[in-house]
């Protein structure tokens, strides 16, 4: 395993997890996109990715997961150490290439927070 994979522990894919981010997780709006995130126990930061049927074909659904699990994998400094992060995509999500994932990721963070540019520490909610 190296620097530049994402293993399967670092992903949410049990329901109960999901609902568990979902009930006491911290929310930050985007463009067409809620980032939930809810501090864990663990070492490092895990993703979960909710993309429904209203967004599009399976192909438009698959390539927006492709893009956020690359966009988790290579940012990883935008997002919280140490928590459980759920992207909920809307039915009005229009990005289509990797930058501007990230731009949109970093500006809902940015929003929230109300600042400029996000510290990871500073947008870890203990809950």
């Amino acid at each position: 395993m190296g620097r530049n994979t994402l293993p399967k522990r670092h992903l949410l894919r049990v329901t109960g997890e999901f609902q568990a981010v979902y009930k006491a997780g911290a929310r930050y709006r985007g463009n067409g996109l809620t980032l939930i995130i809810l501090a864990n126990d663990l070492e490092y930061s895990r993703l979960g990715i909710s993309v429904s049927r209203k967004v599009g074909n399976a192909v438009r659904r698959n390539r927006i997961k492709r893009l956020i699990r690359e966009t988790f994998r290579l940012n990883r400094e935008l997002f919280p150490h140490g928590a459980d992060v759920v992207w909920a995509i809307r039915p009005d999500f229009n990005i289509d290439n990797l930058l501007d994932m990230k731009r949109c990721a970093a500006k809902a963070l940015a929003m929230q927070s109300g600042r400029r540019h996000v510290s990871v520490r500073a947008t870890k909610k203990n809950v």
